[in-house]
């Protein structure tokens, strides 16, 4: 993932923006990831391209707000995304 711009937390407002539809595929990699019982810290790894041991908080709060994102995704915001509504 080391090649694409991500922030270290996504926005959270409470609808899509540019940033989520930018994003859709980071967040159906972290969702496969947790669904596959992979370790955290191998994913922040791999897709953010984040040393958990240099790190560490900065790793656990890209993993967490991100994934937390994604799992809003699913509920929420996918939905306004296919309506055209992102911001």
């Amino acid at each position: 993932m080391t090649t694409s711009l991500f922030l270290d937390e996504p926005p959270s407002g409470p609808t899509p923006t540019d940033y989520d539809a930018a994003n859709t595929k980071l967040y159906l990699r972290l969702l496969d990831a947790e669904a596959q019982g992979a370790s955290w810290a191998e994913v922040v790894e791999t897709i953010f391209g984040i040393s958990v041991s240099a790190e560490p908080e900065r790793a656990e709060r890209v993993h967490r707000s991100h994934l937390a994102r994604a799992k809003w995704m699913t509920k929420n915001g996918y939905g306004g995304l296919l309506a055209g509504r992102a911001n």
